[in-house]
């Protein structure tokens, strides 16, 4: 900057400056100081200002071109306020001769040194702060949250021909968490979350729909309209999602707090619960039946599958089936009549409550579970013949119940599923 002779410089005027001729630096200054004399009145004559400390010395740096033309730079340190200082920086312009030469003088920009101070200072604090973690010891919590943030990061891998985001548990885990983009699955897992899978944008990779046809899966949303489409997209590409996550609204998973993730993940609720707005007519049920006779059922068939198995339901029952007997047999705990009204009945009870019942073929409860631990409950329970529960039915929870022997299942209503065997008879009830 060069020699001011003022204590503190608070901005410097940059100018250019053009001359028709050849000039020495003490003429560039004195046209400086003679064309602005008593133009802006007393209090913002330079001279007097140079004299009481208030504009430092004006520097000139000049370069005589081969066309016997000047070019060269002016600097002006000051300390007055802001305004005043661009009120000299604009008397600068009204100079348009040094000497017996013209000249033009352009201002370029007034520089605030504060600014470029306090760029420094956090540049430097920037540095003092690394030495320090490195150098210093950190609190015990400081150290994990350091050496956890940084080896959760570097284990992500990526996975698929797309080369998608996922955590290093993405193909032991039997399920998956499908995410928005890599920060997303960043966070969970920091939060220790390590089998989720990012999308990487609204096209759906092939390998994303391959996983959740192999693994249970649960989409983890935004809270935004973002995250709307992104389900949409996953709806269209024949995805198949077993429970929906969202973030709080108006917020993004990258965004949430470990405490936060967790919460969101634990309210998940069953896909078909999210995608439609239940509404249950106490006064109206009916029933439909996997056992396809031409002559008692009517075929639906499903959306875009023109080809596939069509699923039936009912338009006749003969009124005396499935009538209660006072004959039955009464085993210990809660049993049930196996007839079409009485399990409705009993699906009644459980509306809302997003709970199931396992019975057994005589008709004893054998078990009560949540709806989101169904899978896991019918992996584990054998002997089941009859199920009832606060959902509704899917392709999936069909092949499981026919894998484990059950001949009735009872929902709300029937998702979609392609195909049931004849041996599983399907009860619902419709709006």
């Amino acid at each position: 900057m060069g020699k001011t002779y003022i204590d503190t410089v608070k901005y410097i005027v940059y100018g250019d400056i053009n001359i028709d001729g050849i000039v020495e630096k003490p003429d560039v200054v004195g046209a400086i100081f003679g064309q602005t004399e008593g133009l802006l009145g007393d209090e913002l004559d330079l001279r007097d200002l140079q004299k009481n400390g208030r504009i430092g010395r004006i520097e000139v740096e000049l370069n005589v071109g081969k066309n016997g033309k000047t070019t060269g730079t002016i600097k002006i340190p000051s300390s007055l306020d802001m305004v005043e200082t661009c009120i000299i920086a604009a008397a600068l312009e009204t100079v348009d001769r040094v000497g017996p030469c013209e000249a033009h003088i352009t201002v370029k920009k007034v520089e605030d040194t504060r600014s470029v101070k306090r760029k420094q200072v956090i540049e430097r604090a920037k540095q003092l702060l690394k030495s320090l973690i490195s150098e210093e010891l950190p609190e015990s919590k400081e150290i994990s949250d350091l050496v956890r943030a940084d080896v959760k990061a570097s284990e992500i891998t990526q996975y698929g021909p797309e080369k998608l985001a996922a955590g290093p548990n993405i193909d032991r885990s039997e399920d998956i968490i499908i995410v928005e983009g890599r920060a997303d699955v960043i966070a969970l897992l920091k939060s220790g979350i390590p089998n989720a899978i990012a999308l990487g944008g609204a096209h759906i990779p092939k390998s994303i729909v391959e996983l959740t046809h192999k693994k249970e899966t649960t989409v983890f949303l935004d809270g935004d309209r973002g995250g709307d489409i992104i389900l949409n997209e996953l709806i269209q590409s024949n995805a198949d999602i077993d429970f929906i996550a969202r973030a709080p609204r108006g917020k993004e998973v990258e965004e949430l707090t470990r405490k936060e993730i967790i919460k969101c993940l634990r309210g998940k609720v069953p896909y078909e619960q999210e995608k439609s707005d239940i509404k249950i007519s106490q006064s109206q049920y009916s029933y439909t039946s996997s056992k396809f006779n031409k002559h008692q059922h009517t075929i639906h068939r499903s959306n875009n599958k023109s080809n596939s198995d069509y699923y039936a339901s009912s338009n006749a029952r003969n009124k005396n089936v499935g009538k209660a007997t006072t004959q039955q047999k009464q085993k210990k705990g809660e049993y049930i009549v196996k007839s079409p009204e009485v399990l409705l009945k009993e699906l009644n009870r459980l509306n809302n409550t997003l709970k199931s019942k396992f019975y057994d073929k005589n008709g004893v409860l054998i078990k009560e579970v949540s709806v989101k631990d169904m899978v896991k409950a019918l992996d584990e329970i054998d002997g089941l013949d009859t199920i009832i529960f606060d959902g509704i039915i899917t392709q999936r929870l069909v092949d499981l119940a026919a894998k484990k022997g059950v001949t009735t299942l009872v929902g709300l209503k029937i998702g979609n599923v392609s195909k049931a065997p004849p041996s599983l008879e399907i009860i619902t009830r419709n709006n």
